[in-house]
């Protein structure tokens, strides 16, 4: 009889413990602790920003303008990022120029820094078209990006000197600021496009808005709460 108790008493006993554990286990997925997120900022001095300097959230794109899936991302998630978030003065978005399709990745760079330095106002929508203009079905080797095809976008913005543009492109006047973002997706090892930072932590599926919005949410309640 007391061998038998015994027995129940240990089954009981690690029961209990499998349980402790799987309710630890458990926890742990649902509560990830803060420590363990990977947080790097990106200094955005003098890069291009969209929407309020004082707004509590900072959400990157590191793109490329050779790279399909940035125009994809540009057509789907942003808007509603946009129209969601930064409108509202709750995000400010910045863009860093990638260069990992070569010479055209740089042209294009360098163009629209020349864009944003001669009127930050239209950068966004010179960039827009930029990415619209990448053909349908684009292959890494196609080659459509020249400092022509960059005035004819920069024509339609009367704001845009064509000449100067022409310039800071063919003589890479403007090749420091791409340098800088160089630097920057160097430091921040980005190793594909896009890849999408808010307030420092990387996003692991640029594409699941859901997943950017929690994130987003996440960040703001805890503005509220400092």
């Amino acid at each position: 009889m007391k061998n038998s108790t015994m027995k129940f008493a240990v089954i009981l006993t690690l029961v209990a413990v499998v349980l402790l554990a799987a309710i630890v286990i458990i926890s742990n997925k649902q509560a990830p602790d803060e420590s363990e997120i990977v947080r790097v900022d990106v200094d955005l001095t003098g890069q291009p920003i969209l929407g309020e300097e004082s707004a509590p959230v900072t959400v990157v794109e590191f793109g490329d303008f050779k790279c399909p899936s940035c125009k994809v991302w540009g057509e789907k998630i942003y808007p509603q990022l946009v129209e969601d978030y930064v409108l509202s003065g709750k995000v400010k978005f910045s863009y860093v120029n990638v260069l990992f399709h070569g010479k055209e990745s740089v042209v294009a760079a360098m163009g629209a820094e020349s864009v944003y330095k001669q009127d930050p106002n239209v950068y966004w929508d010179f960039q827009k078209k930029v990415f619209a203009s990448q053909p349908e079905v684009a292959s890494h080797d196609d080659v459509w990006v020249t400092t022509d095809k960059l005035i004819e976008l920069a024509s339609e913005f009367p704001s845009i000197n064509q000449e100067q543009l022409k310039q800071d492109v063919d003589k890479e006047l403007t090749m420091d600021q791409v340098n800088i973002d160089k630097e920057l997706f160097t430091k921040h090892n980005v190793s594909q496009t896009p890849t999408i930072k808010i307030n420092g932590v990387t996003m692991e599926d640029p594409f699941d808005y859901e997943a950017i919005k929690k994130v987003i949410e996440s960040e703001l309640e805890a503005d509220k709460n400092e």
